[in-house]
């Protein structure tokens, strides 16, 4: 079988819950995220995943999603990887999206960016970095990383530009897993959260 990629959220901190733009502030989860996150690690020690044994593990390096994938039972297999870091947001960091339209009417940030921090070309190209590693693995991957990040990811494993990230939300504390379907790339599971219920 072809690999696939296992994606996961990090849990819910105090800027996603409020809607701030959390780039590289190094921001802990709130008790609801680590909660969050050791369901999401029962989930993933059940069938179908069965602890998910052999798969490589990768994090990015940042507090909230370090502590998901310990929380979830995966830090003494996991990786810290750069490439896997939140979108470095410059001027916009730590803002609402209604902040950023209150001086920037009409602002899309798949569409026009942000002022000092990464490209929409520097985002995409770190998509791509991880979509050709999760592909040249003879095996299953999972990543614990942010929503930006992540729904790149996904965008970039469709073969699709990087604005119909637009169109897949994740939040926090969510499950995806990109696949295949008749040979080609599709998503087989996203923005999945139903081991918050539990």
């Amino acid at each position: 079988m072809a690999p696939r990629i296992l994606l996961a959220r990090h849990g819910q901190t105090e800027w996603s819950l409020s809607g701030k733009h959390t780039g590289r502030t190094d921001i802990p989860l709130l008790e609801e995220g680590r909660r969050g996150a050791k369901l999401l690690g029962e989930r993933l020690h059940r069938p179908p995943f069965d602890g998910l044994d052999g798969v490589e593990v990768r994090t990015s390096p940042l507090t909230r999603a370090r502590e998901t994938c310990e929380l979830a039972g995966f830090g003494d297999r996991a990786t810290t990887w750069d490439t896997l870091m939140e979108w470095d947001y410059g001027a916009y960091e730590g803002m609402t999206p209604a902040d950023i339209q209150a001086v920037r009417p009409g602002w899309f940030i798949w569409r026009d960016g942000v002022p000092g921090g990464e490209s929409l070309q520097e985002v995409s190209a770190r998509a791509d970095e991880v979509v050709a590693w999760a592909r040249a693995e003879d095996r299953d991957v999972l990543v614990f990383a942010h929503g930006h990040i992540l729904r790149s990811i996904g965008a970039r494993w469709l073969g699709l530009p990087l604005d119909f990230a637009a169109r897949i939300r994740l939040n926090p504390t969510s499950l995806s897993v990109l696949g295949w379907a008749y040979g080609e790339p599709a998503i087989e599971v996203w923005n999945d959260c139903g081991h918050l219920s539990a």
